[in-house]
């Protein structure tokens, strides 16, 4: 279309055109996903000058060499392309012969998904199921990644609270009480992110067992699986319960080996749900980084005298959180037996968000408040204790007297 023409001049004039300021069409399940309360603690920090941060839970030590070594030589020899939509076929031997040795459980490679960490593992079970109508069993507080997952695909969550006068365990008879009608799927984290907390075989076995009968689903985040300080003998999902046909079991990678920026976990189920979930997988991520699943599998095949050493420093360090704990003004605190976070209380009435705020921004200590973890927790804090010991004591230099500060 020609401009329009100025009657005094003759000459053509340019049009003024308004557009529309265009807005993002967000899907309306965006709403079920919070602002990280660790993320705003953490780019809060990241304008700051000398803080220490017991807030991420990510490993501190370094990967072990051959690993590192691993990935290297996988560079090296043009392993970039795609591996097999469930895996690298040698991790999946890897994994099986592992798991199938560890937990005197019989698997093949059709039982393995290999994911771009633990993070797509969950999310594809969860989103994969969670629907209208369907309700989840969630420990409270929890992993922030599980209820909004849930609730995303309009499923529905229901907390059971777990306490720090029992070091938050889970107590079987309360979630076999929570079970009912519409009740889908209970999400077990064992160890557990935030509190620390390893449930014991008799809970493990007696939730699985009710689970089975009911025909619920259960989905095991289990990637704290080694780190476990007071007990070797961990009640992994994979040896508690008769068959997979109902349970997922999901770990990765990152905590254990202290590879958490190469991404690579995995899924572990029936095969029936492993061929529903690798056609899923293909339109998510596709594959899972390459290198890094040849990383794997040098560190499950291995020598694993590196995983012992890695604990046993974390040990030390929870010993030192916990003592530290116990000389704060206003925590009360329990000794966690696994993961490498304590989470302590402050006084009932006191919200931990507002404390988290107040003593980043006047001792320099980053904690994360219990709130970021679920609704009955708002009082607490969470210290990861992935740093060294005297990192820890110089964060408690600051916090102590800070608290003994405090009129809560």
């Amino acid at each position: 279309m020609a401009d329009p023409v100025n009657k005094d001049t003759g000459e053509s004039k340019p049009r003024k055109m308004k557009y529309r300021k265009a807005k993002a069409s967000w899907n309306p399940a965006m709403q079920a996903i919070p602002v990280s309360g660790i993320r705003r603690l953490v780019n809060m920090a990241a304008t700051m000058k000398d803080v220490i941060h017991l807030s991420i839970g990510q490993p501190d030590l370094p990967t072990p060499k051959h690993i590192i070594d691993a990935y290297v030589d996988a560079l090296n020899a043009g392993q970039t392309g795609y591996t097999m939509d469930a895996g690298l076929p040698e991790l999946l031997v890897a994994l099986r012969d592992y798991y199938g040795k560890r937990y005197n459980r019989k698997l093949t490679r059709d039982n393995i998904l290999v994911t771009s960490g633990a993070t797509e593992a969950m999310y594809l079970a969860i989103s994969a199921t969670s629907a209208p109508g369907r309700q989840f069993i969630v420990t409270d507080p929890s992993f922030l990644l599980y209820a909004p997952l849930i609730r995303m695909t309009g499923g529905e969550v229901k907390f059971i609270p777990t306490r720090a006068e029992n070091d938050h365990q889970l107590d079987p008879d309360e979630v076999i009480r929570a079970m009912g009608s519409r009740t889908f799927a209970l999400i077990l984290n064992n160890p557990n992110n935030p509190t620390g907390a390893v449930y014991p075989r008799s809970t493990v076995e007696t939730i699985l067992e009710e689970c089975a009968y009911r025909g619920i689903q259960v989905y095991a985040d289990e990637v704290y699986d080694h780190m476990l300080f007071d007990d070797d003998d961990f009640a992994s999902v994979l040896n508690c319960s008769m068959d997979l046909d109902n349970i997922m079991c999901i770990s990765s990678f990152s905590k254990t080996y202290s590879m958490a920026g190469l991404r690579v976990g995995w899924v572990i189920s029936s095969q029936a749900a492993i061929k529903s979930l690798r056609r899923y997988h293909m339109f998510t991520t596709s594959v899972a980084n390459t290198p890094a699943q040849f990383a794997g599998v040098a560190a499950l095949n291995g020598d694993q005298q590196c995983v012992k050493d890695m604990v046993d420093i974390y040990r030390e360090r929870r010993d030192k959180i916990v003592d530290l704990i116990d000389q704060t003004p206003y925590l009360t605190g329990y000794k966690p037996g696994g993961a490498f976070y304590a989470f302590p209380n402050l006084p009932p009435h006191v919200d931990g968000s507002d404390v988290a705020l107040r003593m980043l921004k006047e001792t320099g200590v980053c904690a994360v408040p219990g709130d970021a973890f679920g609704e009955s927790c708002t009082n607490a804090l969470r210290f990861s204790f992935s740093t060294p010991c005297e990192r820890l004591d110089e964060a408690f230099d600051r916090i102590i007297p800070w608290m003994a500060k405090q009129q809560f």
